[in-house]
């Protein structure tokens, strides 16, 4: 099955919202349709990023899962930019 990740950069979060509880927050939305291989967070040029990685069928499926992530993080913080990715031969290719 191919591997798939979305990558969302954090602009802010929310009043109330525990840091550390953000990546878990999103892996465990991906988890709700998927296996998740990896979740993490990183930091580029000052800004957080959340990435996690998981498996789908196909890239319709990859699309609709980053989407549910994406959306479920909305709850808990903002977010600048979000970008589902596939990996082919070892690069990160987005996904359309």
């Amino acid at each position: 099955m191919p591997s798939y990740r979305v990558t969302m950069s954090i602009e802010s979060l929310h009043p109330g919202t525990a840091p550390a509880s953000v990546v878990p927050r999103a892996a465990a939305a991906a988890a709700e349709f998927t296996t998740v291989e990896a979740s993490d967070l990183t930091i580029v040029a000052g800004a957080a990023r959340v990435i996690v990685r998981f498996t789908a069928d196909d890239a319709a499926s990859a699309l609709q899962i980053g989407a549910h992530v994406v959306a479920d993080l909305r709850v808990v913080a903002e977010l600048r930019a979000s970008l589902v990715t596939e990996r082919v031969k070892g690069t990160w290719v987005p996904v359309r």
